[in-house]
């Protein structure tokens, strides 16, 4: 009865948790959007049990012929049980202060680039500040508009990102918060056109071959490169500024309206479209019911899909203690 059970059960349980981890990353944007407290849990285990009797029993008597008490009996009894054990774990104290709170490591920053998931998504979801230069941020209390610099900076390093042979590389160092970039100087030939844009924005010693990457807002000197990270907070409020609410819940004040230029979105433009109506179409990619309407990111639109993706991803980054062992849980067996 066991080994059938795996084919189903281990994908089933991807597909809920998967879809369930989406459902409630969009629920926490609309809930940050609207000035609300997110809350996360975790499915830290789950452990299924499954039990199959039958019992079968024939009976009977024989008694002479006119007597009332002769009968005859068959009966057969079945009993299957499938009780699944899952454990949840809210991100609380310590855990919550780690995964939302902490600044995301320049680290870890630096393995996605070099990975090469694109640095400019990385860059705008995780960065505030690379030396001096600002991104854009539209949450309330300290919206930034953000630098032209910085939009030039993201395309550059996206170029030569794109180019093959992009000299860019890195090495972590014993300082756990900071590592060290390499670029070829400006002199050399054959270095892809985007590297001397690159160190002309972060205002690097054009000779210089190695660069120590920290984690601050300002370089201390022209061979260091600065960079001001985001907590996992920061980055799900500024995400959830581009979300689409109705007119109505911002005219009353239910939810804070980000000010932005026509030049502002033209420098940084939606990080992604979430769609709101009394109901969404059977074949979205993620749908949430909140505050008496439907919220839902359209299956057909890559750039939210992957955005919805990049942000679930960015939590990893954030876990840097050991993690905890989950609660012990014995099943019986039977």
């Amino acid at each position: 009865m066991g080994p059938p059970t795996i084919a189903r059960d281990r994908f089933d349980y991807v597909a809920s948790i998967s879809d369930s981890w989406k459902r409630q990353l969009l629920l926490n944007l609309l809930k940050v959007r609207y000035t609300d407290a997110p809350v996360f849990m975790d499915v830290a285990s789950v452990i299924n049990s499954y039990s199959l009797e039958g019992d079968i029993s024939l009976g009977g008597q024989i008694a002479p012929v006119g007597r009332g008490d002769t009968f005859g009996a068959l009966g057969a009894v079945g009993r299957y049980a499938d009780k699944p054990t899952i454990t949840y774990q809210p991100l609380a104290g310590d855990k919550f202060a780690r995964s939302l709170m902490a600044p995301i490591p320049v680290t870890g920053i630096l393995l996605l680039l070099q990975s090469g998931y694109p640095v400019d998504t990385v860059l705008r979801l995780c960065v505030h500040t690379i030396n001096g230069l600002e991104n854009s941020y539209g949450g309330p209390g300290n919206p930034r508009t953000g630098s032209s610099g910085f939009r030039e900076l993201m395309t550059a390093l996206r170029e030569s990102q794109a180019d093959r042979s992009s000299p860019m590389r890195f090495k972590g160092t014993r300082d756990a918060q900071s590592a060290v970039m390499f670029f070829p100087p400006a002199t050399d030939e054959g270095i892809s056109a985007p590297s001397p844009r690159v160190r002309n924005l972060l205002g690097l010693d054009p000779s210089a071959r190695e660069f120590r990457v920290v984690y601050g807002s300002h370089q201390d000197n022209n061979t260091e490169i600065a960079i001001l990270t985001r907590s996992m907070l920061q980055v799900l409020i500024d995400v959830a500024s581009y979300i689409d609410v109705p007119a109505a819940d911002l005219a009353e004040g239910r939810a804070y309206n980000p000010q932005r230029t026509p030049e502002q979105e033209r420098t940084f433009p939606s990080l992604l479209d979430v769609r709101h109506g009394p109901s969404p179409p059977d074949d979205a990619f993620v749908a949430i019911r909140y505050r008496n309407l439907w919220f839902w990111v359209d299956d057909r639109d890559l750039k939210s899909k992957s955005m919805i993706n990049s942000l679930l991803l960015m939590f990893s980054l954030t876990e840097t203690a050991p993690t905890q062992a989950a609660p012990l849980v014995t099943i019986p067996a039977r």
